[in-house]
């Protein structure tokens, strides 16, 4: 008598345009949701408002939560097959996709925006490191969420 092992796979459906919208918005929200609580905490909402002219925490939190979106999309939209079916893989690009965007946004993008010096590594930096990595996680996890549903 020969015994298989059970193995669980994802189902595997296929990949819409609008499938990938709606993981990018719903995960990037959800990840803007978590890091922002991390934001608010070092009352980092004004200095993000300070990008646009204004100091309202709101409207640093407004514009933290489009952001997140934005780079929620670019993740399910521009780059699916990269992030793949699995948490265990998500949970990888995940985090490669959140160190990225701290090298690119708080530590290259921002500050040229606001006349600063770039690439300036400090502890409030590593706090911000911390906070995209647990955005591209949660990012990724509810994208991939989405991904394995059925259709």
């Amino acid at each position: 008598m020969t015994t298989h092992a059970s193995h669980s796979t994802p189902e595997v459906h296929p990949l819409t345009f609008s499938r990938e919208l709606v993981a990018g918005v719903v995960g990037g929200l959800a990840g803007g949701l978590v890091f922002g609580v991390m934001m608010a905490m070092m009352g980092m909402f004004p200095m993000i408002a300070s990008m646009v002219g204004s100091s309202s925490a709101g409207v640093g939190f407004g514009i933290h939560l489009v952001i997140s979106v934005v780079i929620g999309l670019g993740l399910t939209v521009v780059l699916p097959k990269v992030l793949g079916r699995t948490f265990g893989r998500g949970v990888l690009v995940g985090l490669a996709y959140g160190a990225l965007w701290w090298v690119l946004g708080p530590l290259l993008i921002m500050p040229m925006m606001m006349g600063m010096p770039v690439f300036m590594i400090g502890a409030g930096s590593m706090m911000s490191l911390l906070g995209h990595l647990v955005y591209g996680v949660v990012l990724a996890v509810v994208a991939v969420a989405f991904f394995r549903r059925s259709a």
